[in-house]
């Protein structure tokens, strides 16, 4: 879970750049359909150790 967790961390700092460097849409877009699957992921992870 600790990996999940940083691929999240660079994940989001990717997705960050692009927005500030102003990216093209797609480019963030993907960024964060990304990022929201890996969120997704560290719940269902979280959930299931609890």
């Amino acid at each position: 879970m600790h990996m999940l967790n940083d691929k999240i961390l660079k994940l989001r700092e990717k997705l960050n750049e692009s927005i500030i460097n102003g990216a093209d849409y797609e480019e963030t877009y993907k960024l964060s359909v990304e990022l929201d699957e890996l969120i997704t992921e560290y719940y269902k992870e979280k959930i299931n150790v609890n």
